[in-house]
């Protein structure tokens, strides 16, 4: 049995008690052709069957490298629908999301990610 870790205050609805990933499949089930992301600026829409190809793209990915649970993966991204892709793949593998100043230059960006153990890094495109 799994046991979560958490605090709540005083409140007539409990938590739900899911990971992320339990609450992401979860509602890709219950409403797989409603919208789920729009992004304008970036000319994307996705459904949460769409977003839930490339939320398992992306783990295909990291588990390809050998990210594993536990392991720290850093994202170096602005609001973009890839920052959401990551964050939920992250999840289902069990992975630690670091986020990482978008403003910093090289060098910052490698001493942060050394410092912070992350085994591996996505750095969004700018737009």
């Amino acid at each position: 049995m799994k046991k979560y870790s958490y605090a709540s205050g005083i409140n007539d609805e409990p938590l739900l008690g899911l990971t992320i990933s339990e609450a992401f499949e979860e509602t890709v089930s219950r409403f797989p052709k409603t919208e789920a992301v729009v992004s304008k600026h970036h000319n994307i829409r996705h459904t949460y069957e769409q977003l839930e190809i490339r939320v398992n793209q992306c783990v295909k990915a990291f588990l390809a490298i050998e990210i594993q649970k536990g392991d720290r993966v850093g994202i170096c991204a602005s609001k973009c629908v890839e920052w959401l892709i990551v964050q939920i793949a992250t999840a289902k593998i069990g992975a630690i999301l670091v986020n990482i100043n978008t403003s910093y230059q090289t060098y910052k960006l490698e001493y942060a990610s050394n410092y912070l153990g992350c085994k591996s890094i996505v750095i969004a495109d700018k737009n």
